[in-house]
C-alpha cells in the first residue's frame, strides 16, 4: 500500500515512520526467552551478532530502551561491525518512534557521545 502512494504523500513523516516500523518488524522477531542470547553476550561482550540478535529480540518484545542500550553498546565497541548494522538498526528505531520524540532525542545524544568522543 505504501508503494502505491503518490510521491508527495510518500514524503509525509507518518508514512516514513510507518516504513521504518515495517522494516523493524521484518528484522525483529518476538522471542519468548532471551536468556540464551543474553548468556552469549555476557560470555563475550564483543559478540556483535549475539548483541544484535538480543537487541532485535528486545525490540520485538517491546523493550525499546533495552534494544537501544544493546545497539549503542555495539556501536561503542565496534562502529564498523557488519557495515554499521547496529547504528542503522538504531536509526530505524528512531524513525519508527518519531524523530521529534523526547526519547529519540535522548538516545541520539548518547549516540553522538559515542561517535564523537
Amino acid at each position: 500500500m505504501l508503494a502505491a502512494l503518490p510521491a508527495e504523500a510518500a514524503k509525509d513523516q507518518a508514512v516514513e515512520r510507518a516504513r521504518a516500523a515495517i522494516a523493524l518488524a521484518r528484522d525483529a522477531k518476538p522471542v519468548a526467552d532471551l536468556s540464551a542470547v543474553e548468556a552469549r553476550v555476557a560470555a563475550d561482550p564483543d559478540d556483535h551478532e549475539a548483541r544484535f540478535e538480543l537487541a532485535n529480540g528486545l525490540m520485538a518484545n517491546g523493550d525499546r530502551d533495552g534494544a537501544a542500550e544493546q545497539l549503542l553498546e555495539s556501536v561503542r565497541r565496534d562502529r564498523a561491525w557488519n557495515d554499521g548494522a547496529a547504528k542503522t538498526q538504531l536509526l530505524k528505531l528512531f524513525e519508527a518512534t518519531g524523530l521529534e520524540d523526547p526519547w529519540v532525542a535522548a538516545q541520539r545524544r548518547k549516540l553522538s557521545q559515542i561517535l564523537f568522543s
